[in-house]
């Protein structure tokens, strides 16, 4: 007997064929196409929705969440039902005890995982990689695999040499070491960074950004002799366009791991800025490496705040003051010393691309938080400042103060809306050396909720066109699956795993963010739900139902090799 029938819907396999109408079914948690005569335990009725493979998100960072809750919401709500964590270099282990303030205070920094959430929500006993993974086998509502981070396992080796000083040879041997140790216990591969917006709990450059050549490439050689891994990475090139040596680090990396290498994250717009950054992956492919750009497939104006800092303490002068403890930086932020010498470094050559945020009157209040500023949400600061006969920066620093820090603010939008945009960045996601996600769904959680991404896209070629739904649905599913060899996931396919997400074409998509104290220790994060998304199965496993979680921990831990094929360059 089948175990669920869904009954006449259209089925969108994720290969990016034509759709067809038709019946699937579902026995001990695989697909069964078109089993028309065996009895179910379940029927469905999908007449006018959409049946597709589950999404999957590559750039998570539900490293820590999954501890507090299983259904890693609210993914699940947008159709996503496989995830992957440990990405940037940083991951919860395999640092041990003794490390365990230094790797908390940087993910609350440097992914804005609140540090009471942290310090709560983990029972933190854990001291190498599979000691950790064993924590979250078997209690999961999602598919999830997890990267081995840099900066985590720098720290394990080097303790505080780890930052400000290069590692050296036995301690690179170490590093290797404990690397192959957590992928031979299932991590799906190696992550690291060298961006500079990547700081630490004390402000300094995370551990990763001190590593030479050397580590880089003895770490990525690492991976090539454990099956199904892969290696992803963020430069500081990703943000200003990379250089001739950051094209050669990651087409060497590709190399001496035998994998492709993804990188974080790839923008599109009018300036045609993306195409230079593409040529890295033409570059790589002429020397037998593969480069691939994660690219985000909605627009995104993410949140930002004085509480955490995140991105505004990359302009010059500024991470010394939101590094204070948050009464000291109140009082320094109502300094109109400190208020002159923060708006002179935001205005400077020096600040770079960050230059376009000291644009203050173009900022937009996404959310408050005091009483008395409910009535300035979704106005620019120039307007209220204008009402207050206030300077711009005065009238968002006063606002800011007055609701702990906490107001979320949208910074100035680069209007990545036109339909000539729109129209490059779907020819960008079709194009072979890009992949859609860079969700960071788990982290900046004060900032954005990167999760609603698709549901996003599928709104998104609703309204504007450019892709049809089958090519959207082959994007979300099959190319990210089939880049990270995730075995018998992202198609709808006879005997592959029941991944499944039911929608409704005509409706889907992601609804308003808003801030949700539910996080452990009291904390706050930024969440929104999806509408039009019906039905997900996780393994044949009902997980959502029409926007509210069932309950049910279907989900699989994914283990390199047993769970993933090789992919190659």
């Amino acid at each position: 007997m089948l175990d669920l029938r869904i009954r006449g819907g259209t089925v969108i396999d994720g290969t990016g064929g034509p759709r067809r109408i038709a019946d699937l079914a579902v026995r001990q948690g695989r697909m069964v196409l078109d089993a028309t005569d065996e009895p179910a335990r379940r029927t469905v009725d999908a007449d006018g929705l959409v049946v597709a493979p589950g999404f999957v998100d590559i750039h998570t960072h539900y490293d820590a969440q999954l501890f507090w809750d299983p259904t890693a919401s609210p993914s699940p709500l947008h159709g996503v039902t496989t995830a992957i964590g440990g990405n940037c270099g940083f991951t919860l282990a395999p640092a041990g005890p003794m490390h365990v303030d230094y790797v908390m205070r940087m993910m609350a920094r440097v992914e804005g995982m609140p540090l009471a959430a942290l310090e709560t929500g983990l029972p933190w006993s854990w001291s190498t990689f599979g000691e950790w993974l064993d924590h979250l086998d078997g209690g999961i509502a999602i598919n999830a695999g997890f990267l081995c981070g840099h900066s985590t396992i720098r720290r394990a080796v080097m303790g505080d040499d780890a930052v400000g000083e290069s590692a050296r040879p036995a301690q690179i041997d170490a590093m290797v070491a404990m690397l192959r140790d957590a992928l031979t216990a299932g991590a799906l591969g190696f992550s690291t960074s060298t961006a500079p917006t990547h700081n630490d709990g004390d402000g300094q450059p995370v551990p990763s950004r001190w590593a030479n050549r050397e580590e880089f490439l003895a770490l990525a050689s690492a991976v090539t002799t454990h099956p199904g891994t892969t290696l992803e990475l963020i430069l500081a090139g990703a943000l200003n366009g990379f250089t001739d040596d950051e094209v050669d680090l990651m087409t060497t990396m590709s190399l001496a791991a035998a994998r492709p290498v993804n990188w974080n994250v790839l923008s599109v717009t009018a300036s045609r800025d993306h195409e230079h950054q593409l040529e890295a992956s033409d570059r790589a492919a002429t020397r037998g490496g593969r480069i691939v750009a994660l690219t985000l497939p909605h627009s995104t104006r993410g949140r930002l705040s004085f509480l955490s800092g995140f991105v505004l303490e990359g302009l010059p002068g500024w991470r010394e003051t939101l590094t204070l403890p948050i009464p000291e930086r109140c009082a320094a932020l109502a300094d109109p010393d400190v208020r002159a010498r923060l708006d002179a470094g935001a205005q400077s050559e020096e600040a770079g691309v960050l230059r376009a945020l000291a644009n203050w009157p173009a900022f937009e209040i996404a959310e408050t938080f005091a009483p008395a500023n409910a009535s300035y949400e979704g106005r620019t600061v120039g307007d209220i400042a204008s009402e207050r006969a206030q300077v711009p920066f005065d009238a968002l620093l006063d606002i800011v103060i007055s609701d702990g820090l906490r107001t979320a603010l949208r910074p100035p939008s680069r209007r990545q809306n036109t339909d000539e945009e729109w129209e490059l960045r779907t020819e960008v996601f079709r194009d072979k050396r890009t992949v859609l996600g860079g969700s960071d769904a788990g982290a900046h959680l004060d900032m954005m909720c990167g999760a609603v991404y698709t549901a996003g896209l599928l709104a998104g070629i609703r309204e504007r066109g450019g892709l049809s739904v089958e090519e959207a649905v082959h994007q979300l599913s099959d190319v990210p699956a089939r880049l990270y060899g995730i075995r018998h996931r992202g198609r709808i396919a006879p005997g592959w795993h029941a991944d499944i997400v039911l929608f409704d074409p005509e409706t889907v998509a992601p609804l308003a963010e808003r801030t949700r104290d539910d996080l452990p220790g009291g904390a706050s994060r930024v969440y929104a739900e999806a509408t039009g998304i019906h039905q997900v199965y996780v393994n044949g496993v009902l997980t959502v139902e029409d926007g509210r979680f069932t309950g049910a921990t279907s989900g699989q831990l994914l283990r390199s090799g047993r769970d993933t094929d090789t992919v190659t360059p």
